[in-house]
């Protein structure tokens, strides 16, 4: 059985594969919402249904505890040919969805899936949400892998996988450490992981990320005194933390925007010129990246020494999320605040630990106590950075895959963005992850008219299906 004829199914059950996707759409999976529990109960039913009727082993786990349900788990197998010598691969993906708010800004209902032709916005495509942000994603996989059980008989085409997908991506997969950790013995069978869960250079310019960025994150806040002063009688008198706070937030940086906080650049790792010379070949234009979002030619800007896509994919950052204190409201109120906060958000690269980030930022701010104050620090976690060598087989089976379906080489890019289970996989069993997803920049992932083009659902789904020959071929690293 050959690849082309699973190519030929895919496009002969196009309608039915459509039909599919409109169904796992309708359902308002929000994870992170209690009142929508049941009905993210069922997306993983639906899930694992499908699953099942391509001829994987399947079981919904449950997470979290009695007193403090999760979402379940969908945890399903394929034993792979007698043999097969190919890498195992664990695929990830998520089916819960993000909230829908404010959904006054809908073109249409966000759970009744819109089908639209193209024009000049947008090629065809489906609207709903959740449609990129990961069941359209996810979707690609499951329906290759009905290809290859429709026209072999054999669950995954004969290769070894494991998948799993979970219900609480959107909330922070606060169970999934716990759940991979319980599971260690069954995930780390697998050689490497895959997700669909990023996107492509641009329309018809498909990519395989190899690296994504780690993350940490923190609030700090500066306590003054014990209550809101009258800014006449004790302004220029006593420390107000707003104030001070500000002070001590420009201290962030140096006149080159590098961190000031020491051993920030541990385990960054130098760019090499070969991966300066392949980024620039891709063409990316930060200028209308720039007009995308409103901004002049003059607004990029960052750290010195590093052009536009090299700070996003390769270098660490700091970033300022959010600062509260004092009046807000309308009008004037003339206070003194007796407290301000600010919540900090670090962008990691390479072997870059999130932990000592936080650990280090933390003291950075207690070396700056203004006189008089004093600190409080909440970690709200994070997650470790995540590349995969480009020479390993898996993603060099990948990048032959996409070729072969699309009919062009994808790009090689990185991610400035943060996928922490790709971090915790590494960190805990030891996979590298490649992201092999057909995501586009406009999609509005998180955002009201969320997408999905059915271009790239079309090349997703024959670039997994083509996959499976290539892992076929390959030896396990």
């Amino acid at each position: 059985m050959s690849t082309q004829q699973v190519l030929d199914w895919l496009t002969e059950n196009e309608t039915q594969s459509i039909e599919r996707f409109i169904q796992w759409l309708k359902i308002p999976s929000i994870g992170t919402d209690p009142k929508h529990d049941p009905d993210t109960a069922k997306a993983a039913q639906w899930a694992a249904d499908h699953l099942k009727e391509s001829g994987f082993s399947v079981e919904l786990k449950s997470t979290g505890t009695k007193d403090n349900p999760g979402q379940p788990i969908v945890l399903a197998t394929s034993p792979g040919d007698d043999d097969y010598t190919g890498p195992h691969v664990l695929f990830y993906g998520h089916y819960d969805v993000q909230p829908v708010d404010p959904v006054e800004l809908w073109d249409s209902p966000p759970f009744e899936p819109t089908h639209l032709p193209a024009d000049d916005h947008a090629g065809e495509r489906i609207v709903a949400r959740g449609a990129c942000d990961d069941k359209g994603q996810v979707l690609m996989f499951l329906e290759a892998m009905r290809g290859w059980h429709q026209t072999t008989g054999k669950p995954g085409g004969g290769v070894r996988y494991t998948i799993l997908l979970e219900g609480e991506e959107e909330s922070g997969s606060v169970n999934l450490e716990q759940f991979v950790d319980d599971h260690k013995d069954t995930l780390s069978k697998a050689d490497v992981c895959l997700i669909s869960d990023t996107g492509m250079l641009g329309r018809g310019k498909p990519a395989i990320t190899y690296g994504v960025r780690g993350l940490a994150y923190i609030e700090v806040t500066l306590i003054g005194p014990d209550q809101d002063l009258h800014s006449g009688l004790w302004g220029g008198k006593v420390p107000n933390p707003i104030n001070e706070l500000t002070k001590v937030l420009a201290q962030l940086w140096d006149q080159d925007r590098r961190v000031t906080i020491p051993n920030f650049y541990d385990g960054v790792r130098e760019l090499t010129a070969a991966e300066r010379q392949a980024w620039q070949e891709l063409g990316v234009d930060p200028v209308a990246a720039l007009k995308g979002i409103g901004l002049p030619p003059e607004a990029n800007i960052g750290e010195k020494g590093f052009n536009s896509i090299e700070r996003e994919w390769a270098r660490p950052t700091c970033d300022i999320n959010g600062i509260i204190g004092g009046y807000t409201g309308p009008g004037a109120k003339t206070v003194i605040a007796s407290k301000a906060s600010a919540k900090l958000s670090f962008r990691l690269v390479d072997d870059q630990d999130s932990e000592k980030i936080a650990a280090a930022a933390i003291q950075w701010f207690k070396d700056r106590t203004p006189p008089g104050c004093t600190w409080e620090f909440e970690n709200h976690g994070g997650g470790a950075p995540a590349t995969c060598a480009t020479e390993s087989t898996p993603l060099q089976a990948a990048f032959r895959a996409i070729e072969r379906a699309c009919g062009i080489k994808p790009a090689m890019i990185k991610s400035g963005g943060s996928i922490p289970v790709a971090g915790l996989l590494k960190t805990t069993i030891g996979l590298e992850t490649i992201f092999m997803g057909f995501g586009l920049e406009d999609d509005r992932v998180h955002s009201p008219n969320e997408k999905f083009e059915l271009d790239c659902f079309r090349m997703g789904a024959k670039s997994h299906a083509a996959l499976v020959e290539e892992l076929t071929n390959s030896t396990s690293d």
